[in-house]
């Protein structure tokens, strides 16, 4: 158990490595995924949609609505479904767009990555502790 916590650990940090010196490309990676859920949910009809949930939770999340083009930038007039908020004009005057916000949670939100990240790798090293003090006291042990 100890060693699958350490191999678990190891490519944790090197994730974190990876996605801290790659921000700028994960950013470019989020912000083509939700132009892709974006045009499946103007595309789609039903509600059961997954590019419509996709859509919803970016813009509930981020507080945004639509991506960094013309049909973003009207899409809180005519499609309330996709934007959250309580007027039209709401939505459209105080809702900035998706892709402005997505730099915005990699470029400026960055230390609260770093702090959760942080606060996994603790709580990790404290579980590789506590199973290694509990291999230990049973291979003490004289009653298995």
């Amino acid at each position: 158990f100890f060693t699958c916590l350490v191999i678990l650990f190891a490519c944790e940090v090197a994730a974190g490595i990876w996605g801290f010196v790659n921000k700028d490309q994960i950013a470019k990676d989020v912000k083509q995924f939700y132009d892709q859920a974006f045009q499946q949910a103007l595309m789609a009809e039903s509600e059961t949609n997954n590019g419509k949930a996709v859509v919803k939770t970016f813009h509930e999340t981020l507080n945004c609505c639509g991506p960094d083009n013309v049909i973003g930038a009207i899409t809180p007039l005519w499609r309330k479904d996709l934007c959250s908020g309580d007027s039209l004009v709401e939505n459209f005057i105080e809702a900035s767009n998706c892709h402005k916000k997505i730099d915005e949670l990699f470029s400026g939100k960055l230390y609260l990555i770093g702090i959760a990240a942080i606060v996994v790798a603790v709580i990790m090293i404290f579980e590789m502790i506590l199973s290694m003090v509990l291999c230990c006291g049973i291979r003490n042990s004289s009653v298995y």
